[in-house]
């Protein structure tokens, strides 16, 4: 099948046009990754060779517009290409019985910080979200202890945990002692620590050096925490960081996507990190320090090892990158044509929605500067600023607030209201419509306010992680958020999103559970009256995530045409009970007509061919990657 140029992102041509504009950006800041994605992006647009795959006797849910349900279909050169009650047999196509199975599109994940999952040190254990447990923290830690060299760390960091768990707390060093004596192991809570280790990562740790931080402080426990001012979880992840080589983070983003291929994301909308706000303005600031911490990183070559993998066409799930900035008002940088260098630079020498099928840019989000009320008149000055150079620029925009849970007694106390009144001016301005920019969270965006968004033709990213909290409902009776049902009625475009990976997990099924039901981890329901309903939050994951990312022609339906990504699933989220439908997970993935992710629940009882027959000339491909 041959491909549209227009549905595979930039030409050959297109990107021979570019190269010399690309290779002149690598000597600015923002300049490394734009490089990056063209050198990647053209290998990846050579021609290739892919099989073709049908699915037959299935429940596909296709989330199209008519909300149809068939039972087969067939992928070719990474796209659908029939859908529906026969699709065909097609000649040497690999035919996967789903004997009933319930299939949904791939779940688009439309607000994440997933390169931080991407670039942890150690052998990851990313499943520890789905714990309920110490014992199945443990459980999780001893099985991946069997594939890891000696010597090596397990880590396990980030998430939400421990309040995901039962006793609301880190394992002890006894504990991981028992299940993993002779593996170093570490264990990091949250964005910014504590943490805890076992008896080997204790003699490690003790006896650490590094040029720019000595040995650590671990209590008997074998907690690592703040004494005398010194987070020492944050100085033990640097004697870590600082260990890690390219191949250890090409190993780690790796783990990460298949991670997220077993939990059924086959796309993320990456915010990347809070960058370091001094940044280019003091280079040494963005090598790993002491001080750092989970969600810091050098926001410039965070993404090294995933654009190396997809150079060797071995990425498994499709990235798409918004770009933060974390400069605010710099007194010594003086007035305002000089404030925001980074932005300055990022917008001059980067593309937004660059790259092809597997890898792109995205916009500028979560924010473009630190959010600042009118009360601060510098730093709301610098961020109203930040609004003007990104419309300027024609770059999509995303800002996250989550705005007031009772009418606010001033307008300029509200920070939907503020995002809201920034939109309308720079559209005033410069015209916005047509760049869909963006609010995340939008917890209690009122009626007025998403009206005012629809005219803008802005959508939103609303969150699906305020189950994780032990807090009993509000004394008032108002919900805690995101109020679903609200934003949904007024039509506008919505996604929904975890915000993983340090505040909360990345699988998704946490937040669809919630938006359909309103509980918290205790079971109570926090978000009375803005449930809605169990098709309309998987749109929410699938369609109106590809919609927030401008790849709504591409993504987010199994529909013919568009790319071939869909989950098989366990459990049917359509009709098993709510405590059922929070416990689903994938039996087998497909990203861009390839299998990446089998449990081998399924007997695969039909006919094979070797993947590399089909010779279909398209731009979405990778190879195998499994």
């Amino acid at each position: 099948m041959k491909r549209k140029s227009g549905k595979s992102g930039v030409s050959r041509r297109d990107f021979l046009k570019t190269g010399a504009l690309a290779g002149a950006a690598v000597a600015t800041g923002g300049g490394a990754l734009t490089a990056g994605v063209v050198r990647a992006s053209e290998k990846a647009k050579r021609r290739r060779k892919r099989g073709s795959l049908v699915l037959v006797n299935g429940r596909i849910h296709t989330m199209d517009d008519r909300g149809s349900v068939v039972s087969s279909v067939a992928i070719r050169g990474g796209r659908f290409v029939e859908v529906g009650h026969g699709a065909r047999d097609m000649d040497n196509a690999r035919v996967i019985d789903l004997r009933g199975r319930t299939v949904v599109p791939g779940l688009v994940e439309s607000h994440t910080h997933f390169v931080s999952l991407a670039n942890r040190p150690g052998y990851h254990v990313a499943q520890w979200e789905l714990a309920n447990s110490i014992a199945e923290v443990l459980g999780f830690l001893a099985a991946r202890r069997r594939d890891v060299p000696a010597g090596q760390f397990i880590t396990a960091m980030g998430a939400g945990t421990p309040t995901y768990f039962a006793e609301n707390r880190l394992p002890t060093l006894a504990e991981i002692d028992a299940v993993v004596p002779d593996r170093p192991v570490f264990l990091y809570q949250g964005g910014g620590g504590p943490a805890r280790t076992n008896t080997m990562g204790q003699a490690f740790f003790e006896s650490a050096t590094a040029p720019l931080a000595g040995p650590c402080v671990v209590q008997a426990d074998g907690s690592l925490m703040t004494v005398a001012g010194v987070n020492h979880a944050n100085r033990a992840l640097y004697h870590l960081r600082v260990r890690q080589t390219f191949d250890d983070k090409r190993r780690s983003a790796l783990d990460a996507q298949k991670y997220s291929a077993s939990v059924g994301v086959t796309t993320v909308l990456d915010e990347t990190l809070v960058a370091v706000a001094t940044g280019t303005l003091d280079p040494a600031s963005l090598d790993p320090l002491p001080t750092h911490a989970l969600f810091n990183l050098n926001h410039f070559r965070m993404y090294d090892a995933w654009l190396a993998l997809h150079r060797e066409q071995k990425t498994l799930i499709r990235l798409q990158i918004n770009f933060l900035h974390n400069q605010g008002f710099i007194s010594a940088l003086g007035d305002l044509d000089h404030q925001l260098p980074e932005l300055r630079e990022r917008l001059k020498n980067q593309f937004p929605l660059f790259g092809d099928d597997m890898l792109r840019t995205g916009g500028i989000g979560e924010w473009a500067a630190p959010f600042a009320l009118p009360s601060n008149a510098d730093g709301h000055a610098v961020w109203r600023e930040s609004q003007r150079l990104v419309a300027k620029a024609g770059w999509r925009n995303g800002n996250a607030q989550t705005g007031s849970t009772v009418p606010p007694a001033s307008a300029g106390v509200d920070g939907i209201e503020q995002v809201i009144l920034a939109y309308e001016a720079v559209d005033a301005e410069f015209g916005i419509k047509h760049l869909r920019w963006g609010l995340q969270h939008a917890d209690h965006a009122t009626p007025d306010q998403l009206s005012r968004l629809i005219k803008l033709n802005c959508g939103v990213s609303m969150s699906g992680f305020r189950w994780n909290t032990r807090n009993p409902p509000r004394a008032d009776g108002l919900p805690v958020g995101a109020r679903f049902r609200q934003i949904l009625d007024s039509g506008i475009q919505a996604g929904l999103h975890q915000d993983g990976v340090h505040i909360a997990a990345h699988n998704p099924w946490f937040a669809l559970h919630y938006a359909t039901t309103g509980l918290n981890l205790l079971g109570q329901n926090i978000n009375p009256g803005q449930q809605i309903s169990r098709q309309e939050a998987m749109h929410a994951y699938t369609r109106g995530g590809a919609w927030f990312m401008n790849r709504d022609k591409d993504l987010g339906s199994i529909e013919e045409g568009k790319l071939a990504d869909l989950v098989v699933l366990d459990k049917d989220y359509f009709r098993v009970s709510d405590a059922d439908m929070r416990t689903i997970r994938p039996i087998l993935t497909v990203v861009d007509g390839k299998i990446v992710h089998d449990t081998g629940v399924l007997d695969d009882r039909g006919h094979h061919h070797d993947d590399e027959e089909d010779d279909d000339d398209d731009g979405g491909g990778r190879g195998k990657g499994k």
